[in-house]
């Protein structure tokens, strides 16, 4: 695999987690309330798949072949992409805090 293919997959991984990771929208934008709604966590993981594949098509043009995809690819791809995120979602919803 080349290093541009693991460049996508952890920013994949980072991308997966940064809704989980902070209470701001997109880590950047300071939100109102206390905590981020877990709708607007779910926004932000579709917005950034979105962004990660638009990256990697990017890339995969660039190296010159670009393949045509079908709904299955990105069936399989947004469903590793909340593979990815389980870490987030385990320390930000699962994990008990005192």
């Amino acid at each position: 695999m080349s290093a541009a293919g693991w460049f996508i997959v952890l920013l994949a991984l980072v991308g997966a987690n940064l809704p989980f990771a902070n209470q701001r929208l997109f880590a950047v934008i300071p939100l109102k309330a206390a905590k981020k709604s877990v709708w607007i966590r779910i926004a932000e993981i579709i917005v950034l798949y979105f962004i990660v594949g638009a990256l990697g098509f990017m890339l995969e043009a660039r190296a010159g072949n670009r393949f045509e995809q079908g709904w299955q690819f990105y069936a399989v791809t947004f469903s590793l992409f909340l593979v990815l995120a389980f870490p987030g979602f385990a320390f930000q919803y699962l994990v008990k805090r005192r």
